[in-house]
């Protein structure tokens, strides 16, 4: 059994990851195909150790196309999403566009799975914002043994999440601080080159930005409505991996020791966590890797049954790339979804 899948946005961040992704995983295809913007076809392209050339989103036929992975931003995945899908091909959209739609399943394989089913609405599955990912991987199996009541999160997010772009303003930028030359910001809204910003995405009525919102929304849909959360979302000048400090009030108690093994046992999911200089895992680390990584687990004493952990994750992979083809998994081994039958 093979499926025909197409990558939309093939030339960006995170649609290189997703060719990458899909090689390595060995996810089973009978072809792949790139696909971008009419500025970028012929564009090359790696998949495995085959070359791709883009071929133009806007002309393309998905009827013999099984599994679209859309990495294209919102404005495309809101007006081609529902095209593609009306043509029999389901979309798994990594932007916001389609993340609070009802009819739309927002999943995280290790959290919600069996969400994956519903995508028969519309064809469409939304991937959760990165920063978002990482946290309900850490917070649902906490969550089943002890139920979570309230979450305080601060994130420490990559320049990458804001895509190639802010990669290169923050490479810019650092070279221009140590030849003297002027220093320039155009994708941030500040300096980001040895500096940080308390603002990802715009600011909302409520003062909040609209990142932190997601972060709300998104795990209220994914995990649990009653759980509360408030996030502070931080740009810094790191290039790949996002980083999450989280305050976790429980209805049950709770110990560390508890929420370490729980957590050792726990899908997608590795511990690394000693109490010395060195024992828990930094961004650098966590790129390229797969895993959502949980470090710094210890009680927090201002609350009954709290906890305080630090969580670690490669937003290219498991923020954005990796979690798509996980969903893509989840429609193959659930039996979710046939390969369109080729014609005669």
């Amino acid at each position: 059994m093979a499926y025909k899948v197409a990558v939309v946005g093939a030339t960006g961040n995170v649609g290189r990851e997703m060719l990458d992704i899909l090689a390595e995983r060995r996810f089973p295809v009978s072809e792949v195909v790139a696909l971008a913007s009419a500025r970028s076809i012929g564009t090359e392209v790696s998949f495995g150790d085959r070359t791709l050339k883009c071929k133009a989103l806007d002309s393309y036929d998905f009827s013999d196309v099984d599994i679209c992975l859309m990495s294209a931003g919102g404005s495309v995945a809101k007006e081609w999403a529902p095209k593609i899908g009306a043509q029999g091909c389901v979309v798994i959209d990594n932007s916001s566009a389609w993340r609070m739609d009802p009819d739309v399943p927002l999943v995280v394989p290790e959290v919600n799975a069996a969400a994956a089913a519903g995508f028969s609405k519309k064809n469409i599955i939304a991937n959760p914002n990165c920063s978002t990912a990482q946290l309900v991987v850490a917070l649902k199996p906490l969550h089943d043994a002890a139920t979570i009541k309230r979450v305080v999160v601060s994130t420490y997010q990559s320049v990458s999440g804001a895509g190639k772009e802010g990669m290169d303003e923050l490479f810019a930028q650092t070279r221009s601080v140590f030849v003297a030359n002027p220093v320039e910001a155009k994708k941030f809204p500040k300096r980001i080159a040895f500096n940080l910003i308390p603002q990802i995405d715009v600011f909302m009525e409520d003062g909040f930005t609209k990142e932190e919102w997601k972060m709300v929304a998104e795990t209220k849909k994914i995990l649990d409505p009653k759980i509360k959360l408030v996030a502070t979302c931080v740009r810094v000048p790191v290039f790949i991996g996002h980083s999450e400090a989280v305050n976790i009030e429980f209805e049950k108690p709770i110990s560390a020791d508890e929420a370490r093994d729980i957590l050792r046992a726990a899908p997608g999911v590795l511990v690394i966590d000693k109490p010395e200089a060195g024992g828990y895992i930094t961004p650098h680390e966590a790129a390229g890797e797969d895993a959502t990584y949980v470090s710094r687990i210890r009680t927090d004493p201002t609350v009954d049954n709290g906890l305080v952990l630090w969580c670690v994750s490669d937003n290219l992979r498991k923020g954005a790339a990796l979690n798509a083809i996980q969903i893509a998994e989840v429609l193959m081994n659930r039996k979710l979804l046939a390969p369109k039958k080729k014609a005669a």
